[in-house]
Order: C-alpha cells, then sequence, then structure tokens
C-alpha cells in the first residue's frame, strides 16, 4: 500500500508553515465509496498584489485531488466570473480561497467526502490562525462574524452557493451571508483543519470558557473511563476549565453506596456551570447523586452504556422489562454490575425520578441507536440529544504497516485479523461467534492478533495466534492496530464501539453486525461492512475480505478520512458546544475557538499530541488468572450475593486496617 508523503515546507517556501513533512495517509481512492466519481471542484483565488499568493497556489498543489482547477483572478474580474461559474455544468463545488490562506493537507478529501456522504450544500472544516507561531483554530457557528471569516474553509455545492449568492465589495461572493442562509440540515462541519490563515494582526483573546466537573465513578481506566477522559481533554482544548472528581475508589460497596460527601463537596467548591458525569456504576448502582447534584446546577449524563436507564444492568440484550419496569425477575442479577434482586424494582424507580425531575441530567447519545434507545427507555420528560465522542487522532493514525510488523514480530506476508476489547471473551462481545468466524479462515498465510484480557487463549482455536493481552498505551495499541489488515467485531451490545473508530483511524477497515452502535462506529462500505445477525453472515464476510486486498485498502483509506473528520477531538467540542448553545450555557453569538494545542491532535502537524498511558489495569499475574478461569468454569460471569458482600467486608477492613 503507497503512502503519501507530506513534502518539506521547504519545497513550497511557505514561511511559518506549522505543518511537519510526515506521512498523511494512504493514497486516496479512485471513486467515492458507492462508485461516484469524486466531485469536481473548482478554486478560486483573487490574485491581486496580495502577499503570500505563492503559499496559497503550493497548498494548493499539494492536495491529493486531481478533479481540481485552481483560477487565479485579477481585482474587479471576481464578480462576472463568479455569475459564470454559477452556470457551468463542469463545476460540482467551489472553494474561494483567499490570497494569502493555505489549504491544509488533505483538506480537500476530506471536505469533499461529507459532502458526498451528506448531501450538505456547504461542509466547513478548522482554520488554524497563524502568525509566527499557532495563534488558535476556529470553526463557523450558527452566527459568524462577517469580520472574522472570508468563507475558505467551506467548500460549496455549486447548486448551493447558487441559491444564496450575495457579492461583497470586492465582487467576491459572500460567504458568511451564504452560510448563515443555509437551513442546519443543509450545512455540515467536519473537525479537522482544512485552512490555515495568516493573522494580519493578533488574534483576539477568546471569550472565557464553562467551568465544568467530568464527573466519573472510579475513575478513566477501561472502555467508558477513556472515553469520558477524552471528552474533558476536548473540553479543555475548546477552552472550557475542567475538573476532574472521582466518586469513589471502593469499587467492591458500589451496591450499597449513594452519598460520595467527599467528591459532592469537591464538586461544590468548584461551583460548576455543568457537571459531565459517566460511568459512574463502578461507584454506585444509583443515580441519587446525579440527583443532588443537579438540583444545583446543570448536569449531563454521557450514556457510555445503558445503565442509567434500567434497574441493573448496561445493557438489556433482549430482556423488555427496562421499557416497563425492572424488577426482581431481571435475568442476570449476579451479572456485573450485580443487585440484589430484591432491589432491583426499587432502584429503577428511583433511576427513572431522577431523570423525569424538572431541571434532571441531560443524557448524551454517542449514537443514533443510543439516542432511539434513550428516547425509548428514559421517561417522557427526560432529555436526550446526541454528542460524538473524542479519539486521539494524532496517535491513531496509518503507519508504515511492513516496518510496524518488523517492530512487534508479526509475519510480513501473512493476512493479520485484529480483534480487540479489554474483556475479548466478555458476555457481549459474541465470542462464539467470532471463534467460528476466526475459524473458518485459518490457513497458512492467515493470522489473528488478539488485543485484550484473554485468560485462556486457547479458546479461540485458531492455530497462528498473537495475544499481547491487555495495552495500556495508546502509541503501542495505535501500533499493534497498524500493523494489521483488518479488524472484526462480533458484539451485538454496544453504545457505539471505540474499537472499530480507533482501527479505522488507523486505515484499518472493521467487519461488524448491523445492530446497536456499531452501526454509527462502522461507515457501512465506507469505514468498513456491516452484516445481518444471522449464522455464518459474519464468517462468510470476513472470508470474502481476506481474499480481498484491494477492498480492505480502499475501505481503510475512506476510513481514516472519514473518521478523523467526526471523531477528532475538535469534532466531538463541536457538538457539544452545539448543545451548550441550545441550552443557554453560551452566547449564541460567541465564537468558538480552539487552544493552539488542538492543531496537535492531527499527525500533519509539526508537534503531535503523544498518547496516554495507564488507560486499562495492568495485566493479572498468572495465579490470578488460573484462579478466574476456575471460578469461570464454576459459576460462569456470575458473582453470588454471599461473595459479593465478603468482599465488601474485606474491603472494609482493609481499609480499617492501620
Amino acid at each position: 500500500m503507497t503512502e503519501v508523503p507530506t513534502p518539506s515546507p521547504a519545497a513550497h517556501g511557505i514561511a511559518g508553515w506549522p505543518i511537519g513533512p510526515v506521512a498523511i495517509g494512504r493514497s486516496r481512492p479512485a471513486s467515492l465509496p458507492d462508485g461516484r466519481p469524486w466531485p469536481r471542484i473548482r478554486i478560486v483565488t483573487v490574485a491581486g498584489a496580495t502577499a503570500g499568493l505563492d503559499g496559497t497556489v503550493a497548498s494548493v498543489l499539494r492536495q491529493d485531488y486531481r478533479e481540481l482547477r485552481h483560477d487565479l483572478l485579477a481585482p474587479g474580474s471576481a464578480g462576472a466570473a463568479a455569475e459564470r461559474l454559477m452556470r457551468d455544468p463542469g463545476i460540482d463545488c467551489l472553494l474561494w480561497l483567499r490570497a494569502g490562506d493555505l489549504l491544509a493537507p488533505g483538506a480537500l478529501a476530506a471536505l469533499a467526502l461529507e459532502a458526498a456522504l451528506t448531501g450538505a450544500a456547504a461542509v466547513a472544516g478548522l482554520r488554524v490562525l497563524f502568525d509566527d507561531a499557532v495563534r488558535a483554530l476556529d470553526c463557523p457557528t450558527e452566527t459568524v462574524d462577517p469580520a472574522a471569516f472570508d468563507g475558505g474553509e467551506i467548500l460549496w455545492t455549486r447548486a448551493g452557493l447558487a441559491a444564496r449568492m450575495r457579492l461583497d465589495g470586492g465582487g467576491v461572493p459572500d460567504a458568511v451571508f451564504a452560510w448563515t442562509a443555509i437551513p442546519e440540515v443543509e450545512r455540515a462541519r467536519i473537525g479537522r483543519p482544512v485552512l490555515l490563515h495568516r493573522l494580519a494582526k493578533a488574534a483576539a483573546a477568546p471569550a472565557a470558557g464553562l467551568s465544568i466537573v467530568s464527573l466519573t465513578g472510579t475513575g478513566t481506566q477501561g472502555g467508558a473511563g477513556v472515553a469520558q477522559r477524552r471528552l474533558a481533554e476536548a473540553l479543555a482544548l475548546a477552552g472550557h476549565r475542567v475538573t476532574d472528581v472521582v466518586l469513589s475508589g471502593r469499587p467492591e460497596a458500589a451496591e450499597w453506596t449513594d452519598r460520595f460527601p467527599r467528591a459532592e463537596a469537591a464538586i461544590e467548591a468548584v461551583a460548576p456551570d455543568l457537571v459531565l458525569a459517566g460511568n459512574l456504576h463502578g461507584a454506585t448502582r444509583s443515580l441519587d447523586v446525579v440527583r443532588r447534584l443537579a438540583r444545583r446546577g446543570p448536569v449531563a449524563l454521557v450514556l457510555h452504556d445503558l445503565f442509567p436507564l434500567t434497574g441493573r444492568c448496561c445493557h438489556p440484550r433482549d430482556c423488555g422489562r427496562a421499557r416497563f419496569g425492572c424488577d426482581a425477575a431481571c435475568p442476570g442479577p449476579d451479572e456485573y454490575p450485580q443487585l440484589a434482586p430484591d432491589r432491583i424494582a426499587g432502584m429503577h424507580a428511583r433511576k427513572r425520578a431522577a431523570l423525569a425531575e424538572p431541571g434532571g441530567p441531560w443524557l448524551l447519545a454517542n449514537s443514533d441507536w443510543t439516542l432511539a434507545r434513550a428516547r425509548d427507555l428514559a421517561p417522557p420528560d427526560a432529555r436526550a440529544d446526541r454528542i460524538r465522542l473524542a479519539f486521539p487522532t494524532a496517535v491513531f493514525r496509518p503507519g508504515d504497516r511492513a516496518a510496524l510488523r518488523r517492530r512487534l514480530g508479526l509475519p510480513a506476508e501473512a493476512v493479520l485479523i485484529l480483534v480487540s476489547a479489554v474483556i475479548v471473551d466478555g458476555p457481549d462481545k459474541g465470542f462464539a461467534d467470532l471463534r467460528a468466524a476466526l475459524r473458518s479462515v485459518a490457513r497458512p498465510g492467515v493470522a489473528v492478533v488478539a488485543i485484550g484480557r484473554l485468560d485462556d487463549p486457547s479458546r479461540l482455536g485458531v492455530p497462528t495466534l498473537f495475544a499481547p493481552g491487555l495495552i495500556a498505551d495508546e502509541e503501542s495499541l495505535a501500533a499493534w492496530y497498524g500493523a494489521c489488515d483488518l479488524h472484526v467485531t462480533a458484539s451485538r451490545h454496544e453504545t457505539l464501539g471505540q474499537t472499530p473508530i480507533e482501527a479505522g483511524l488507523c486505515g484499518v477497515p472493521t467487519l461488524a453486525y448491523r445492530t446497536s452502535g456499531l452501526t454509527s462506529a462502522v461507515i457501512d462500505g465506507v469505514s468498513g461492512r456491516l452484516v445481518p445477525m444471522r449464522p455464518g453472515a459474519l464468517a462468510e464476510a470476513l472470508a470474502a475480505l481476506v481474499d480481498d486486498a484491494a477492498a480492505r485498502d480502499r475501505l481503510g483509506a475512506f476510513a481514516r478520512i472519514a473518521l478523523e473528520s467526526r471523531y477528532s477531538p475538535a469534532a466531538a467540542s463541536l457538538s457539544l458546544d452545539a448543545l451548550f448553545r441550545t441550552r443557554g450555557l453560551r452566547d449564541a453569538a460567541a465564537p468558538l475557538v480552539f487552544a493552539p494545542a488542538m492543531l496537535g491532535h492531527f499527525p500533519f502537524a509539526t508537534e503531535r499530541q503523544a498518547g496516554a498511558a495507564g488507560t486499562v489495569p495492568a495485566a493479572s499475574p498468572p495465579l490470578v488468572r488460573r484462579l478466574r478461569r476456575v471460578k469461570q468454569a464454576v459459576l460462569g460471569r456470575r458473582m453470588p450475593l454471599f461473595v459479593r458482600r465478603c468482599l465488601y467486608l474485606a474491603g472494609r477492613l482493609r481499609r480499617s486496617a492501620p
């Protein structure tokens, strides 16, 4: 697979260019995911005597986009040219690029793909504001300051611009007027830089952000904890003041703990504008703390799972009780998060009361499916909105696959199939289907990489297996992803599914069932393939992709482009910012400004953001793994009430010991 290198800044003579000479991804496929040709783009620049025109032209030439023409117009001719371009059937999209401004690497492919996937009349991306250093990043909001934006960050469909075209004083289409005139449903924004704007004067100081508490049950390890941490980091990059608060360090006491005086006092001392809560069930089985906090100020509850909407569980699976009222007939009271059967009905009623209160918490869904489930299971008065999660898009990026395999000791020529989860054989990961699919393609030249806890690797039953276990360092995890050809999951119960997005950002497509939040995490036919939940469907699709390297490469290339635009920290901040404005926490006219460090979350930045460590618990010692296997052989995944009580008492004794 060919890597597309970013030329050295010196090759274009762009002084102060804050982009590093690094690879930005794999070659752009020759056509759109559905087979249509890429849109034909016309870029128009009014030349004049403006300084920096050479850099503008160079930034256009460095785009990996063949369906492109760049017109340099003399001053005074822009108006007539605009009228002519609006009538030209050979043009699909237009971008008006100011002389002196620069297109970011890969900008046109990202904008064009989002326009094709959404059908939007206009797609906007981030601007990087810089002089001798990067000063900030920003993006058009619902109301745009005409003095701040001139439209170079917006790709228009010709029809969309023609319907709303108004010329400014220089005879150039007034992009700000057109952007605000377009209905919201016809606008799209992507969370990646598309334009570098050289400042002529110092940038104005951004308005003060919100004070936000990020509240978790026991911290930020594990899938949901990592997602909560990444959201908090994205908010900090958007100028908000974020304080992390943990409810408890006593997970064994969660079933019997509803009050957290120390954590609640810490939150009261901060007096935040918003509490962003998520993944609380490791510390408590109720929403009582959320109810108390919501009476003091706004609380948003991120649905990393469906625990806030049920009497006990994180995923109701095929159980319909959560819709009408969970009770003692719960089919899995001894499964995590466990709760004594006689307490389930009362707990469900308490949760529903907390969600239904006036001023109760907002429910934040991380996928379309989760939003639909929230509206189905929550009380009628509960408020639910869709947001996007944040991913470290500079850490999870395509790499040199051959070099990564040499480094990790993986076979150079084999087709490597990746499976990844905190607990690979967990009850909701479809382990039986996964094992059957992997066995169906097991042969020389095909190997499996299993990342996560797998106490008995032989259970997968594949002859060539690499099982590095839990990987707590994001940089290392990205290397394992990038070394593989294809990611597969048999999970049926995901509110989103983080591993398909992490894999896709590394240029690795995902094969999954068409169910739950996976229908958002995997863009079918773009970042991977979704198959129906019927016997043999996963195995059939896996066999087809194992034998089709071209299809894998094409999906992997699209995955990187699309998922970077939709799941970067900036994309998450954009979704939350829109919610803050709707809820009245932010002035609708206030500009959205990101810290300079936001640029480091993209792999083409000169200085990239490093990955986090300690994202999952340390691997258990061999003795603990053996004991866990014995326990699962006897009790399965269950944790009976008497065992839980013993662990609770043991924890109390341990903490009371001098």
